[in-house]
Formats: C-alpha cells, sequence, structure tokens
C-alpha cells in the first residue's frame, strides 16, 4: 500500500502544475484590445438605454452634434447623441466614436466649452439643473468620448463602462 502511495504522490506536483498553469492561461484570455475598435456607439448607447430611461430625450443628428458641439464631423465614425426634450433642461448624452484617437483630447476640450455654456445658462436660472451640469461626466475610452448630463448618470456611466 505504500509503495502505491508513493507512485500517486510524484504525479501531484506535475498535476498541481498542470491545474496552474490553465488557471494563468484561461486568466489572460479575456477581452483583446481591440475591444473598443469592434464597437459602435449605437452599440453603447443600446446598453444605455437598458440601464437607464431616455423617453424625456430625444435623439438628434450629425447636424445638432456639429451645432452643440462644434466638432468636425468628419472626425467622428459613429456617435449617439440625446438632448432634452425642453430648453430648460440640461439633460445630455453624447458618446462619440472618433475616426483616430488622437482626436479626443481635442473633442474633450469641445464638449467644455458646452459645459461652460450651460453653466451660465442654468447658474441663476435653475439651480437644479445647473447642478446637474456641475456633476457631468466627461470621459474618454480608447476612440470613445463619453458625455452625459443626468439624474441619472452615475448609471449611464456604468453602462458605458460595462460596454468595455
Amino acid at each position: 500500500m505504500g509503495k502505491q502511495w508513493k507512485e500517486k504522490r510524484c504525479y501531484f506536483p506535475v498535476i498541481l502544475a498542470f491545474v496552474v498553469a490553465i488557471g494563468v492561461l484561461s486568466g489572460c484570455s479575456g477581452k483583446d484590445d481591440k475591444t473598443a475598435e469592434k464597437l459602435s456607439a449605437t452599440q453603447i448607447g443600446k446598453r444605455i438605454e437598458q440601464a437607464v430611461n431616455l423617453k424625456d430625450m430625444k435623439e438628434e443628428d450629425r447636424n445638432k452634434l456639429k451645432k452643440l458641439y462644434k466638432i468636425d464631423t468628419d472626425s467622428v465614425e459613429d456617435f449617439i447623441l440625446y438632448t432634452s426634450t425642453s430648453n430648460v433642461r440640461a439633460d445630455e448624452l453624447a458618446v462619440i466614436k472618433l475616426t483616430e484617437q488622437s482626436q479626443a483630447d481635442s473633442v474633450k476640450e469641445k464638449i467644455k466649452l458646452r459645459i461652460d455654456a450651460q453653466k451660465i445658462k442654468f447658474k441663476d436660472y435653475r439651480p437644479n439643473e445647473y447642478f446637474l451640469v456641475e456633476n457631468h461626466v466627461l470621459k474618454t475610452k480608447g476612440p470613445f468620448v463619453f458625455f452625459a448630463v443626468s439624474k441619472e448618470v452615475d448609471q449611464m456611466e456604468h453602462a458605458f463602462d460595462d460596454a468595455f
């Protein structure tokens, strides 16, 4: 009986090494670095729509994107843009996929100009909306620029992050 145990014990380090190797390799097999390139702004927008209710907002087109943010639409591969249905509300949602990731900082600066304009517009007139503008989310991830002003900004940001 002792001899059988010794023979089985010699396989134990080999089996342990094999299990560890499988664990390490499976841990490294997550999403690849090209995930952001495969995603579209529309796909991310659908995830956000599932997370929050956008019924009080309307979907906008390229002209509105250019008008609000002064972005050259030739540098935009795909986007979604929602604005409030009323001009007395600050709600906005934009997910912009750029053709070149290097343009992200420039686009963020242009969106910051929009934020500053909204702050001036709402500061004395609508303090609750001003608070929303103050607590906006503006971030980039790969070729994407995400901008949101809403009571549900945290859920929107979470849905954006989860898309990757």
